[in-house]
This record gives C-alpha cells, sequence and structure tokens, in this order.
C-alpha cells in the first residue's frame, strides 16, 4: 500500500524521465584525444553530459578528430572543440587553454572554468641504453613530462576552487616494471607519476590528482612494438587475472594470438572506464594515487 501523499511512478513515466548525466555541463580537455585511448576517453566523458575540448597535433589526424567531434555532438548532445595544438612546443598547451576559453568562456561574464584535464597525449620508443640519443630523451620527455607541466600552469587560473576539478594523467607499467629499451619511455611515466603525487597536494584545494597505468592495449602504439618487446610482457600477460583471452568473447584475431601473446590485451574502452570512474564526483575522496587499469599486468599499491 502507498503511503499517504506518495504516488508510485509507472514504468511508462519513468521511462519517459530524463536521465541523469554524472558529468552534465563539466569541461573537460583531453589531449592526444583524436584515437585510441583518448579517443574512448572523450567517448564516455561525453555520454555523461561532458563538453569536450579534444587535442591532437599532426595535420593527418584533423579529419579523425573532426569527424569524432561531430558525432559525439550528435550522439550525446554536447559541445565538442577540436583543438590543434603541439604539446612539443613549449607554446603548445597556453595555446590550448587559450582556445578553449575563447569558446567555451561565458559570453556577458567571461566565466571559464576547466573542471577535468585528462593528460592522456604522450609518446614512446624503444632504445637500449647505449642507443639512446639525446634528440630521443628530448622528444619523449617534451611531450611525456614537459607538456602536462606546462597545461596545468596554463590551466590553474581556471580551475574551480571547491576541490571539484579533477585531473587524470596517463602513465604505464613501464614506470615500475624496469622493460629492457624503456631507459627514456619508462623514466617519463615515473616522472609522471611523481608528478601526480606532488599535484595532488599542490592542487588540493583545486581538484583530484591521479594517474592510471595502463598495460597492453590494443591500440596502433601496442601494435607497432616489436615481437622481442611483446615477448618481455609475455609472463606477466600470463599471470594478470583478467587478461586470460575468452572464447566467444574476444575478438577471434586476439584468441588466435593468445598463445603467442600469453592472453588478451586490453581495450580502449576498459581504460575510458577507469579513467571516467576518476572523473565522477565519487571519486572526491581519492587523490595522489596510481590506479590499475591493467586488468592486473602490475598491480597499484
Amino acid at each position: 500500500m502507498s503511503r499517504p501523499g506518495y504516488q508510485r511512478a509507472s514504468s511508462t513515466n519513468l521511462a519517459n524521465r530524463p536521465q541523469h548525466r554524472s558529468l552534465e555541463g563539466k569541461l573537460a580537455i583531453i589531449t592526444g584525444g583524436s584515437r585510441g585511448i583518448g579517443a574512448a576517453i572523450a567517448s564516455n566523458l561525453a555520454s555523461k553530459g561532458a563538453h569536450l575540448v579534444l587535442n591532437y597535433t599532426s595535420d593527418s589526424s584533423a579529419d579523425k578528430t573532426e569527424s569524432l567531434s561531430a558525432s559525439l555532438q550528435a550522439e550525446h548532445n554536447v559541445r565538442v572543440l577540436p583543438v590543434q595544438a603541439d604539446l612539443g612546443d613549449p607554446n603548445g598547451p597556453a595555446h590550448l587553454i587559450a582556445t578553449a576559453k575563447n569558446k567555451f568562456a561565458h559570453p556577458k561574464t567571461g566565466k571559464f572554468q576547466i573542471d577535468i584535464i585528462v593528460n592522456n597525449a604522450g609518446v614512446a620508443g624503444n632504445q637500449l641504453l647505449h642507443h639512446v640519443t639525446p634528440d630521443a630523451f628530448l622528444e619523449q620527455y617534451n611531450i611525456n613530462v614537459l607538456a602536462p607541466i606546462l597545461l596545468l600552469q596554463a590551466a590553474i587560473p581556471h580551475l574551480p576552487t571547491d576541490r571539484s576539478g579533477r585531473i587524470v594523467n596517463l602513465s604505464s607499467v613501464s614506470a615500475s616494471l624496469g622493460f629492457v629499451g624503456q631507459t627514456v619511455y619508462g623514466g617519463t611515466k615515473a616522472a609522471l607519476e611523481h608528478m601526480t603525487r606532488t599535484w595532488a597536494r599542490e592542487l588540493a584545494e583545486r581538484a583530484t590528482v591521479n594517474a592510471v597505468n595502463p598495460g597492453p592495449v590494443a591500440t596502433d602504439m601496442y601494435s607497432s612494438t616489436g615481437a622481442d618487446f611483446q615477448q618481455q610482457m609475455k609472463p606477466f600477460i600470463l599471470s594478470a587475472p583478467l587478461m586470460r583471452e575468452r572464447e566467444g568473447v574476444d575478438p577471434q584475431e586476439f584468441v588466435d594470438d593468445a598463445k603467442k601473446a600469453g592472453g588478451r590485451p586490453g581495450y580502449d574502452h576498459e581504460i575510458a572506464g577507469v579513467v571516467a570512474m576518476l572523473c565522477s564526483e565519487d571519486a572526491a575522496w581519492c587523490t595522489g594515487s596510481v590506479i590499475c587499469a591493467n586488468g592486473g599486468f602490475k598491480f597499484s599499491y
């Protein structure tokens, strides 16, 4: 029996009721947002109501980013701004923030707030110690380490002042596993994890700051790694609880490849789900952490 004054909602009314989207109206900046994990993060956040700024670097990514932006706008009724900015250029991060402000600032008050920043853009390159060159070092450290610093510097004046901001850095299991050939790349990701902990303290009144550490993910970057490097990863894949291939569930190509690789890689949407969790209101009590986003390839602690 219903309580006095209480009317049970019919299933029809529930079906027609607008669904709450947890990031409705938030503004998220995603670097490297044109493909792979970045595009998957963009899709996830847009589905939750966030407006997006999608950064890309090369001219060859322009059409892809424009197409993704149009698709997300149409599907999720959000605003999406593609911005070409070379984060390896010291002026690139500031240009990205300035362009976003020009698009999203309130037309009358000029108010502009960045709620979410996902530092996803990165470059990788494996060289044995005696093959490391200054150019290889500078390229990876400029994009993987310096660019997030410069982006946060440009963004700080526009972050919330009530701890509601969210910053998520894309690290890697390479930060702590010491793979052969990753003197430079592994070092950049270890630096990013250290910066995550420092920023969590420095920006505590503005935003939470966390990192995620993917392992092998089915993206262009993973497919470009050589057989020798993939063999280094096989023992970790074999012991990862969630990387065992599933016949009839996982794409057949990964099932077929599992005997050589040890199991299946992660999928970009699985990484995006962990990032989105850290961008939510429910993650307000989590900061300065590296969160496992690799199926148990490398446990976080």
